[in-house]
């Protein structure tokens, strides 16, 4: 049975990456990319649908672990009557072929340790054919997949059956054992057994040389350091796009509906992205992103897409996975991700940001991609007026969003300002009026006089957390009345001192909104983005409670997943969260700017 969500610590090579149980299990593992079937699928499902374990015998959970240092190399301790020992977990960054090494070090004492490794190719669904090659050798193979397990001296002789491969052995102080697990092409020559040593070392290596690079010596900086470790290992280092979590069909809600896959990169994402990277320190990142995102949304703006592959492939398609059970029977298990036909108005608007954005840090505007951002501005020109999906992408019907609007004026805000920069003047006059007309309309129409706050879509007197975004985007400045009153109203979406998305308002079974059954956790981003409303509406001391709320569910090795059950206290939604983590670098930055400027005396006018 699979652990908590908070239970697991991340490993990875920037194409891939794999969890790691606190019970010493690899339960997923996607390969040879992150939105390749998984081999290792037992987190939606059992140890029968694929893991590799290996921990002392009759343990179960770790006495401690983390990461060594700043970097995504995982050490676990087991501390027991008869010793100690320590199993180091890592993906070298990609020489060849993806591989997880893991190598057992004994401490003190002497602890008899077990292993059990179970291949299951596509998700859990295909047994592999599996035999050992020699004594330290196994391979596994079926269709276009196979792997092969290279044990050290010391490991025993593994014991190889139709389903499984088992191995056990003792561990003395000062001894170490070590274990290579890597996958290829079943058609290709497996590649030889690696180094442990030296892989490990050029994997730390390589982690601290990257996370120097940080320029941020504010409060948290260790949850700041840990957060972009994270957003590095969900970057897909060929293409340059960042995916939303490493995970499929992690539920929102346990034993619901609300499982999705987020093994992708959303356009949603990408200026909240590229700006924690370049504040961060991180330009080569932040260009690569930007880059991947030219790449990927060129061509006919009618077919922008909320989400695309590592590689910008367009087709995703949503398909259920009845073998596996699902997380704690959270069904169905779904693999694609169905919100890739949506009509999202909002993408338009994070495009354009997003590209403004890159131009603001020096990137060069060429005559191909301003031809790009007028034909997206002109699809805008053309369609804002139609309902949509928005951001949170519901399944229920389409509405007239608040935040779809609003950033429909940031395309055009920001399609003006590129003008200016560029030079050009294109246009202009009916984007100023595109501009004046979507903000009077999102004033009129899109707030409530009865929650004095802006809405969630045209008529409705609920409220959704992206309003908190709207001085952020420069829609209206921090100390208007009509912010000030969106951010009181939030409080009537607190979940104790966590935010949910929206109201929760279900007709009979099915939300109304969404269109789905059963409830959900509290968004952390969102809680975040309430934070930093907090902090530029003058309430830093506030701002600073919420951070830290956030902070302190954390897991044990500074992850974050989607959501937050303030209930059950536990995590909820796929894991690792990049927009989790993006959204607390963010919020760390500007509660960082807020201390500085208070700490600032204010500049005193000399009196002729």
């Amino acid at each position: 049975m699979a652990g908590r969500i908070e239970d697991y610590a991340l490993i990875g090579d920037l194409e891939t990456a794999a969890l790691v149980g606190r019970n010493g299990s690899v339960d997923w593992w996607c390969v040879p990319r992150f939105d390749s079937p998984a081999c290792f699928a037992s987190l939606l499902g059992d140890g029968g649908h694929g893991h590799w374990k290996l921990a002392p015998v009759g343990n179960r959970a770790c006495s401690r672990r983390g990461y060594r240092g700043d970097t995504l190399v995982l050490d676990t301790v087991w501390e027991s009557l008869t010793g100690t020992v320590r199993v180091t977990d890592f993906m070298p960054p990609r020489q060849g072929g993806p591989r997880i090494v893991r190598v057992v070090e004994g401490i003190a004492g002497r602890v008899d340790m077990r292993g059990e490794l179970t291949v299951r190719f596509d998700h859990g669904s295909v047994v592999p054919w599996t035999h050992a090659l020699d004594a330290r050798t196994v391979a596994s193979v079926a269709g276009p997949d196979a792997t092969r397990l290279h044990c050290g001296p010391g490991a025993g002789e593994p014991v190889v059956t139709a389903d499984r491969t088992t191995f056990a052995f003792p561990v003395t102080a000062g001894q170490r054992v070590t274990f290579a697990l890597g996958w290829h092409p079943s058609h290709t020559p497996a590649p030889p057994a690696p180094d442990a040593p030296a892989a490990l070392d050029r994997t730390l290596a390589f982690w601290n040389d990257w996370a120097a690079g940080l320029r941020y010596e504010g409060p948290a900086r260790e949850a700041v350091i840990r957060s972009l470790v994270v957003l590095k290992a969900l970057t897909y280092e060929p293409t340059g796009g960042v995916i939303a979590a490493a995970t499929a069909s992690l539920p929102e809600c346990i034993g619901g509906r609300r499982n999705w896959d987020y093994r992708f990169c959303w356009l949603r994402d990408s200026t909240f992205t590229l700006s924690c990277l370049l504040r961060s320190g991180y330009r080569r990142e932040a260009l690569a992103w930007h880059d991947w995102l030219v790449r990927t949304v060129a061509g006919d703006p009618a077919d922008l897409q909320p989400l695309y592959g590592v590689a910008g492939q367009r087709r995703l398609p949503e398909t259920y996975a009845d073998w596996l059970p699902g997380y704690e029977n959270s069904r169905p298990v779904r693999f694609g991700n169905a919100a890739v036909g949506q009509f999202q108005l909002d993408i338009y608007g994070e495009v354009l940001n997003t590209l403004y954005s890159a131009v603001r840090a020096g990137v060069a505007i060429d005559g191909q991609v301003w031809s790009l951002m007028a034909a997206l501005l002109e699809y805008v020109d053309k369609h804002w007026r139609e309902p949509d999906e928005g951001i949170w992408e519901v399944r229920g019907p389409r509405r007239q969003f608040v935040h779809s609007k609003v950033m429909a004026w940031v395309a055009a805000d920001r399609a003006l300002r590129l003008a200016r920069v560029a030079g050009l003047r294109t246009s202009v006059r009916r984007w100023q009026a595109l501009r004046a007309e979507l903000r009077d309309e999102v004033c009129r129409f899109g707030w409530s006089e009865e929650r004095q706050s802006f809405a969630q879509y045209y008529g409705s007197r609920r409220v959704d957390a992206t309003a908190l975004l709207i001085p952020r985007l420069g829609f209206l400045p921090a100390h208007d009345p009509r912010v000030l009153g969106t951010v009181r109203a939030m409080a009537g979406l607190e979940d104790r001192g966590f935010l949910r998305r929206y109201d929760e308002v279900s007709n009979g079974e099915v939300h109304e909104i969404d269109g789905l059954a059963g409830a959900e956790g509290a968004f952390l981003a969102c809680t975040f983005w309430y934070a930093d409303a907090l902090a530029a509406t003058g309430r830093p001391a506030e701002a600073r409670t919420v951070f830290e709320r956030v902070l302190d569910v954390r897991n044990d090795v500074g992850l974050l997943a989607e959501e937050w059950d303030p209930a059950e206290g536990r995590q909820l939604g796929n894991m690792p969260q990049a927009l989790s983590h993006v959204a607390l670098v963010d919020t760390a930055f500007v509660l960082d700017g807020t201390r500085r400027r208070a700490r600032t005396p204010a500049r005193r006018t000399a009196v002729a």
